[in-house]
């Protein structure tokens, strides 16, 4: 009678190992202040970038270091790989797809060279149309597996 209330929640997954933090700790206002809308980041361990639900590249960044989707239900999203680094070199990321390219959840996305890791990665993750959607959980503090763990779950 009620199923309207019960309304069934979609999930982005960790598109990168690490640890999950609240974009309130991320030093820099475009995300801190949620400029470029609602999301986390992630203080990156792994050496790959996962596509985090399926979708397509809509954007892939010329220094090789950030991505925009469309997801297949709409969500704009931006995964932007080590916002830190201002030094950052594009030979340090490999861009494994080509725009405008339909991934799965789980397709690697961008490779990282080892050497960057050593600077903590911070990797925003950020849904720019965040007001067409309802954030339900964002397991800040947890530590995520690319591909596994659920980073945000929303509606």
């Amino acid at each position: 009678m009620f199923s309207f209330f019960k309304q069934k929640s979609e999930q982005l997954y960790a598109p990168i190992d690490g640890k999950v933090i609240s974009l309130d700790d991320v030093d820099d206002p475009i995300f801190s202040k949620r400029k470029m809308g609602e999301g986390v980041a992630i203080i990156a361990s792994g050496h790959t970038v996962y596509a985090p639900a399926d979708g397509e590249i809509a954007v892939t960044i010329e220094r090789k270091h950030a991505f925009g989707m469309i997801l297949d239900n709409e969500m704009e999203l931006i995964v932007h790989v080590g916002i830190n680094l201002h030094d950052t070199q594009c030979s340090d990321f490999e861009i494994l797809v080509k725009e405008h390219e339909h991934v799965k959840k789980g397709t690697p996305i961008i490779k990282i060279n080892p050497a960057a890791l050593e600077h903590g990665l911070i990797t925003p993750v950020i849904i720019t149309n965040s007001h067409c959607f309802s954030i339900l959980n964002n397991h800040i503090d947890e530590n995520v597996k690319a591909k596994e763990s659920i980073l945000i779950e929303y509606r």
